[in-house]
C-alpha cells in the first residue's frame, strides 16, 4: 500500500489560505487525516519551502481555533513545490514528489480557465493513475456550452468516477441534515409531498455587498453565482425521492431526476416566475454604503438579486411551488428553508381562532437547526373554551452543550475528508451540473430577449418590490 498524496494547485491563493488550509489544519488537530498522508503545495509562485510554511503559519486560521501543534504537524507533513502546472516538462520535479504512490488527490483551487489544461498536462506526463481523483472548484463555465467544454476537457484526462466537482454547500453540516431529516425519520415521509405540503421557500441573503470580488461578480451575477449550483442542490435534496441505498451513485440519480423534473421558464413565463435586482446606496449593519455600479465605478445590468418561481413537474411535487430568493445587501443574514404545509381542512375551534398552518423551517446560517411549529393549547385559565397559540419545536445543532455541536466547521472539512477517502456522494456530477445549466440558460436567454434589466432595490432591504409580489400574487408571503 503506497503512501497517500494531496497535490494541492493554486496553494498561495485566497481560497486555499481561506478554506483549504484551514479545513486541513481542522483535520490534522482532530486526527482525521491518514497518518501517512503528504502534502504537495503547488503554485506558480517562487519561494522556498521555508517561505511557505511562514505564509501557513501567519495566514492560516479556524473559527474553532488551531492549537500551534496541528498546524505544525502540517506543515511537517506539506511540500511546496513552484511551477507552471499547464506545462508537461515542468512535471518532472512533480513526478519526483509523488514517487511510487498511485493513491493521487489532485485539487485544483485555480481558475476554472486552467482545469483542462493542467488535466492534459498531468495525464501527458504520466501522472494519472486508475485511483488517482480530481477536485475541481465552480464555476465550471457560465452557462451549458462553457460548462460542456470544461468538462470534456477534463474527461480527456479522467474517467467520471474520478472527477469531484466542488459545491461547498454541500458540506454544511445542515445541508447534509436535510437527508437524515427526510429519510432517517417516518414521520415525514408520508407528508412530504403536494398533498400536506402547500409550498417551498428557499432564502439565501446576505448583508456584504460583492466586496473585492466585483469583476468576478459582474461576469456571472447572482443567477449563475449562487442558483445555478448551492440553491438548486438545495432544491434536489428537498425534492429527490428516497434512493435505494446510501451511495453515490443512487444519491445523485435521484438528484438528476429533480433537475431534469424542474419546469422550463419560458418567455412566456419570465415576467410572473422572475425577478431581477441590483441593489443602490442606503444603510447596512448600521452603515451608510454605497450601491453596486458606484462600487464598480461603472453602470451595470449585473443583477445582485433573483427570485424566482420554480415547478418540479412529477407526481410528488405537482402544484407545490418553489419560491426561492437570493441577494447582495438584503435587510439581514439569513440562509433557510421554509416548508409551509397546507392549512387545516376545517376547523373545530370556531372562526375566532386563527390557526396558521404548520411550517418546518430549516435554518442554514447564522444559526442551524431545524424548527416545527405546532399549533398548542395556551397554559392558564381564560374565558375562552380552548385559547390556542403557536409554538416551536426547536433542534439547535449548534448546541453549547453537546461538545460535538459547539465545535464550529468549515464546509470544506466534510468535502476534503470524503475527497481523500474516495467518497463522491457529496460532490456533483457532470450530467448535475449540465441539467442546472438547462434549466438556468433559457432565464438568462428570456432577460436578454425581452430586455428585463435589474430593478434597483435600497441596501438594507428586502429586495426589489417585485419580489414580494411575486409569491403575493400567487397568495402566499415571505416568510420574514
Amino acid at each position: 500500500m503506497t503512501r497517500p498524496v494531496l497535490v494541492l494547485f493554486g496553494a498561495t491563493g485566497d481560497l486555499a489560505t481561506r478554506m483549504l488550509f484551514p479545513s486541513l489544519a481542522a483535520l490534522e488537530r482532530d486526527g482525521l487525516l491518514p497518518d501517512d498522508l503528504r502534502i504537495i503545495a503547488a503554485s506558480r509562485s517562487e519561494m522556498s519551502a521555508e517561505a511557505f510554511r511562514e505564509h501557513l503559519a501567519a495566514e492560516v486560521s479556524h473559527p474553532s481555533g488551531l492549537p500551534g501543534g496541528a498546524l505544525d504537524r502540517l506543515c511537517e507533513r506539506t511540500h511546496y513545490l513552484g511551477f507552471n502546472a499547464t506545462n508537461p516538462d515542468e512535471m518532472g520535479a512533480l513526478r519526483d514528489l509523488i514517487g511510487a504512490s498511485s493513491d493521487r488527490l489532485f485539487y485544483l483551487s485555480t481558475s476554472p480557465s486552467l482545469y483542462g489544461p493542467i488535466s492534459k498536462a498531468l495525464k501527458t506526463a504520466g501522472l494519472i493513475t486508475p485511483t488517482s481523483r480530481i477536485v475541481l472548484e465552480k464555476p465550471i463555465g457560465k452557462d451549458l456550452a462553457s460548462s460542456h467544454a470544461v468538462n470534456a476537457a477534463v474527461s480527456e484526462a479522467f474517467f467520471e468516477r474520478q472527477i469531484f466537482r466542488v459545491d461547498h454547500y454541500l458540506g454544511k453540516e445542515t445541508v447534509q441534515n436535510l437527508l437524515a431529516l427526510r429519510f432517517a425519520n417516518t414521520i415525514f415521509e408520508p407528508l412530504w409531498n403536494s398533498r400536506s405540503i402547500d409550498h417551498v421557500q428557499i432564502t439565501v441573503a446576505e448583508t456584504l455587498g460583492v466586496e473585492d470580488r466585483w469583476d468576478y461578480y459582474d461576469d456571472y451575477g447572482a443567477l449563475r453565482d449562487m442558483v445555478q449550483n448551492h440553491i438548486l442542490q438545495l432544491v434536489c435534496l428537498l425534492a429527490m425521492e428516497p434512493p435505494a441505498r446510501f451511495d453515490p451513485e443512487s444519491v445523485r440519480n435521484e438528484k438528476v431526476k429533480v433537475l431534469r423534473s424542474l419546469r422550463p421558464i419560458s418567455p412566456d413565463m419570465i415576467d410572473t416566475h422572475t425577478v431581477r435586482g441590483q441593489y443602490g446606496a442606503g444603510v447596512s449593519d448600521g452603515a451608510a454604503v454605497r450601491g453596486y455600479a458606484q462600487e464598480g465605478g461603472r453602470d451595470s445590468l449585473t443583477e445582485t438579486f433573483v427570485a424566482l418561481r420554480a415547478e418540479v413537474d412529477n407526481w410528488r411535487w405537482a402544484g407545490v411551488p418553489f419560491f426561492i430568493r437570493t441577494g447582495k445587501r438584503l435587510a439581514e443574514r439569513r440562509t433557510e428553508i421554509v416548508v409551509q404545509f397546507r392549512e387545516l381542512p376545517h376547523s373545530i375551534f370556531g372562526p375566532s381562532q386563527l390557526l396558521p398552518p404548520n411550517q418546518l423551517v430549516i435554518h442554514l446560517q447564522p444559526k442551524e437547526g431545524v424548527s416545527l411549529t405546532l399549533m398548542n393549547k395556551r397554559p392558564g385559565l381564560s374565558s375562552e373554551a380552548m385559547p390556542l397559540e403557536q409554538l416551536a419545536l426547536d433542534l439547535l445543532l449548534n448546541d453549547s452543550g453537546n461538545p460535538n455541536r459547539a465545535v464550529r466547521r468549515i464546509a470544506y472539512e466534510r468535502l476534503m475528508l470524503d475527497a481523500l477517502a474516495g467518497n463522491s456522494t457529496l460532490f456533483v456530477r457532470r450530467d448535475e451540473v449540465e441539467a442546472a445549466w438547462d434549466w438556468i440558460d433559457p432565464i438568462i436567454a428570456g432577460w436578454k430577449a425581452q430586455r428585463i434589466g435589474p430593478k434597483s432595490y435600497a441596501s438594507g432591504s428586502w429586495g426589489p418590490g417585485s419580489a414580494f409580489a411575486l409569491i403575493a400574487g400567487v397568495g402566499r408571503n415571505w416568510r420574514e
